[in-house]
């Protein structure tokens, strides 16, 4: 397990008995996602006082508990992001400079990328980011303008008409606590502040008829969700056995093939998954999977610092559709949850044993877990705001005269709950338009998630990392520019002097709201 965290250390008097039961602050920001860690920095800058919760122990959702090295871009290393994205982006690789026995070679690389994985400029292990993300924060919690709320999570909210007074917070030990905002800002992973403040959202796959979108599906689904997936890290001792305890599950995920519509090309686990864009059996063979999402590659370190690679298994063959977590009972989202638990390790148990691959062991250290799997499971859609505009596909590279940012990923939807196998298409480069981040009624409540207004089809490309930090900053800057000038986020976007003001100020903190001219490549 890693040392304790400086900032776990600063947030430990508010985690006691004796704590204060009554909090308040300018913006809370529920949930420490690569979001909201990315709106407090933002509202933090501007000189408000924030509050900042998290369900887990670590904070940077996507990026640390739920261990998923950065989906980018491939512009991402010279434009295409905001100043603060960037600045993450260069700690983290300064961190391995400082720290780490790197080859002379690797340490002179601009542009080094810890693990050379092949999904990201930049895999690397989540304790890592972690480190950098605290790091951030820190000199504002120990100004005392951060006040962190490990393994927090919200319970209730009390709503006066259009205006969210407080949230209610329960801590792991059982301690309530109560928060109150002029501002909240939901950045959980599945949007879980919406139906505790009754804020109008959508769940689910919208029809076409509803959306007008090309790829929608021709009947509405609230139930019709992205595939969750439970991540693991984990090396490779040759000549040693690490051999885990036969999964209670093993023989239905051994055995299973997928029911889904196109039809899945056999087996699940096995290495011929289905190719997202043809949905025809592709190669997804050993050396691919490795290198996949590799966070260290030895080679870019001093000869026996590392004796293995190690790689995240966040792999086709470990995505769970079989049920979701949202919006259903307790104990049947519990049982996904263990389900999707029993499938990853079923998937390590199957190469430890029918593919010979004694050696892989778990290494749970690296996501500060015992039982080797991620604190949290890897959410890709969740709960999403009834906004003054939802982003549909055929808007997705439109020009938006209210933008707030950019992002660019394909429209990227694995399989869901619904049965629907992947949707994988190109998209083009596209804006984050302000009306997105405003919800229809309420008045004091800002997405700063993957839980803006966009569709099931449109969450596909706006759900990645750079994308959502971009969300989660422009929520933060947009709440302190609200109680700055004394006006609601709505009145702000519907006033032309206003809106020019908001999006002056966010360019001068480095937030890009156009693309430049692309070049093909």
């Amino acid at each position: 397990m890693y040392r304790r965290s400086f900032l776990a250390t600063l947030a430990a008097p508010f985690l006691t008995s004796a704590a204060p039961r009554e909090l308040y602050a300018d913006v809370a920001i529920i949930g420490a996602s690569v979001g909201g860690c990315a709106a407090a920095l933002a509202a933090l800058r501007n000189g408000m006082r924030v509050i900042l919760s998290e369900e887990t122990d670590w904070i940077g959702g996507q990026l640390t508990s739920q261990g998923v090295p950065p989906d980018e871009h491939p512009w991402i290393e010279q434009f295409g992001c905001t100043r603060a994205y960037r600045d993450y982006r260069n700690d983290v690789r300064q961190y391995y400079r400082d720290h780490y026995p790197l080859t002379e070679d690797a340490r002179q690389r601009p542009y080094l990328n810890p693990g050379d994985g092949s999904v990201s400029k930049l895999t690397h292990e989540p304790h890592v980011s972690l480190a950098v993300l605290e790091a951030m924060l820190a000199p504002y919690a120990a100004a005392g303008t951060l006040t962190l709320l490990l393994q927090h999570k919200p319970m209730a909210a009390s709503v006066d008409r259009d205006v969210v007074k407080f949230v209610s917070l329960r801590s792991d030990a059982g301690v309530a606590r109560t928060v109150t905002a002029p501002y909240f800002l939901d950045a959980t992973e599945q949007g879980d502040l919406l139906p505790l403040t009754r804020t109008e959202y959508v769940i689910g796959a919208e029809s076409r008829t509803d959306t007008g979108e090309p790829h929608a599906a021709e009947t509405a689904s609230r139930g019709n969700i992205q595939s969750f997936t439970m991540c693991f890290a984990m090396d490779l001792r040759e000549g040693e056995d690490h051999t885990i305890d036969r999964p209670a599950e093993y023989d239905f995920w051994r055995d299973y093939v997928p029911d889904l519509t196109p039809a899945w090309p056999g087996k699940l686990l096995s290495w011929s998954p289905a190719d997202p864009q043809t949905l025809k059996p592709r190669v997804f063979n050993w050396d691919i999977a490795w290198r996949y999402r590799r966070i260290i590659n030895r080679e870019n370190f001093t000869p026996g610092a590392f004796p293995s690679d190690i790689t995240m298994v966040n792999w086709p063959q470990n995505d769970y559709w079989l049920g979701p977590l949202i919006d259903v009972p307790m104990q049947e989202a519990a049982k996904n949850l263990e389900r999707a638990r029993q499938l990853s390790l079923s998937l390590l148990y199957w190469l430890q044993t029918d593919q010979g691959k004694k050696g892989l062991r778990l290494r749970g250290d690296i996501l500060g877990t015992e039982d080797g799997l991620a604190k949290y499971p890897y959410i890709r859609e969740s709960r999403r705001i009834r906004a003054e505009f939802t982003v549909r596909e055929q808007e997705v590279g439109a020009a938006f005269p209210d933008s707030v940012g950019i992002g660019s990923y394909r429209i990227d939807l694995h399989p869901s709950t619904g049965g629907d196998n992947y949707i994988d298409i190109s998209s083009l480069p596209f804006q984050i338009p302000l009306g997105s981040l405003i919800p229809k009624r309420v008045e004091n409540l800002l997405p700063a998630c993957k839980n803006l207004g966009v569709t099931h089809i449109t969450n596909g490309c706006y759900r990645l990392h750079p994308v959502e930090w971009n969300i989660g900053e422009a929520a933060g800057a947009l709440a302190a520019q609200a109680i700055k000038t004394q006006q609601t986020p709505r009145g702000i976007r519907n006033d032309a002097k206003l809106f020019a003001d908001f999006q002056k100020s966010i360019v001068a903190q480095g937030v890009e709201i156009a693309w430049p001219k692309i070049t093909a490549r």
